[in-house]
């Protein structure tokens, strides 16, 4: 496991903000797994149940509890622990609930990004930042054809707007403090930023969020409602992504000049299903259920949206590693042990992973068999 990602991550302290959220556990495991020495930095976990309590990552890494839009604290946080690497995933993540709450939508996703760039700013120590966004950041078009990493920033929704600001941001810190033709003469910082789509997997306990909605009503024996079901999306199990963000960091450390620009990280074209493909399937991998559409036009939401990821796989030599039928199998076997065998959860989600690691492997992907740096994309 220690030498996956050309063994950068051993012994690297990496700073996370919002380690307490679904894919920042994920990637909070992973990275101990790998011997980082691991600095969270979050709000409490936004769920109850959590994926961070269920696998008692408090006790794992050194867990600090504040919000990005704390400069103070934030600043006082890097200064402290001098992390070589962050990943910033702290983020307001749901689109209907930025309807209501637009204003905390933009403060935490975009003055919380330049916070955590302004820290960065501040901390000599720092080499690598990523900084996750989303596929919502593109104007969308609605159009069949997946967006390129350099087509318009946009955003219908709060939500989707903050996340094109932050892109934007991003952009701008990079030309301005953080210019690969200025590395190693006026800073040492590689920063870049990536995008992807609707992550499944075991551990999401988030509202308005189609899995857990799902799994909510499975394990009650109750209906599912779904709202939208003709919507197009590109779903992707949690791990894809988070290889393409810890192989890009690992990419960065080493030639910190060469991909310091935005990633997509989507999945492929035959994962890209509809919302009530994805509750047939869900339903059947469960044994039992129904579900019912009740449309609401109350708030607008995209209904196709898809990510162009040719530039990762030509470049990073990075591709997906499971179909949405694996996809899908994993994450529902990950809420039966939940529900089944809860004192096992923790080396249940581990052994998720390994599997997960040894497709790749078995895939020859260069970030899990290892590379010569000289061979290196």
């Amino acid at each position: 496991m220690k030498d996956l990602f050309n063994g950068v991550y051993k012994n690297k302290r990496v700073l996370i903000t919002g380690h307490t959220g679904f894919k920042g556990s994920w990637m909070a495991l992973w990275l101990k797994e790998m011997g980082a020495h691991i600095i969270g930095y979050s709000l409490d976990p936004p769920t109850n149940p959590s994926l961070f309590e269920t696998l008692k990552l408090e006790k794992e890494i050194i867990h600090i509890v504040g919000d990005v839009r704390d400069e103070k604290k934030l600043k006082e946080t890097f200064k402290k622990y001098q992390p070589e690497i962050v990943i910033h995933m702290a983020a307001q993540p749901l689109v209907r609930y930025s309807y209501i709450n637009p204003k905390e939508t933009y403060e935490t996703n975009v003055i919380g990004t330049l916070n955590v760039f302004e820290a960065v700013r501040e901390t000599d120590s720092v080499k690598v930042i990523i900084n996750v966004t989303s596929d919502k950041c593109y104007q969308n078009k609605e159009w069949v054809y997946g967006y390129r990493e350099n087509d318009p920033m946009g955003g219908y929704d709060p939500y989707s707007s903050s996340k094109g600001c932050a892109e934007l941001l991003t952009t701008a810190y990079r030309n301005s403090f953080f210019n690969p033709e200025g590395y190693g003469k006026t800073h040492s910082v590689a920063l870049a930023s990536v995008r992807a789509g609707n992550v499944i997997g075991g551990g999401d306990w988030a509202a308005d969020r189609l899995i857990p909605d799902c799994i909510r009503s499975l394990s009650k024996k109750e209906k599912i409602y779904i709202r939208n079901p003709q919507a197009i999306r590109p779903w992707q199990y949690i791990l894809e992504p988070l290889s393409g963000y810890l192989w890009l960091g690992a990419l960065l450390w080493i030639n910190p000049t060469k991909y310091s620009e935005g990633w997509n990280f989507g999945p492929d074209d035959e994962n890209i299903l509809t919302v009530e493909d994805i509750v047939k399937k869900v339903i059947h991998l469960w044994g039992e259920g129904e579900y019912e559409v009740i449309l609401d036009k109350k708030f607008y939401e995209s209904k196709l949206l898809k990510l162009d990821t040719s530039k990762a796989r030509f470049y990073l030599k990075w591709r997906p590693v499971y179909n949405i039928e694996i996809a899908l199998k994993e994450t529902v076997n990950w809420y039966k042990e939940y529900f089944n065998n809860p004192e096992n959860i923790y080396n249940y989600t581990l052994k998720q992973l390994y599997n997960y690691i040894n497709s790749a492997k078995k895939e020859n992907l260069i970030w899990a068999t290892g590379v010569d740096h000289g061979k290196l994309p």
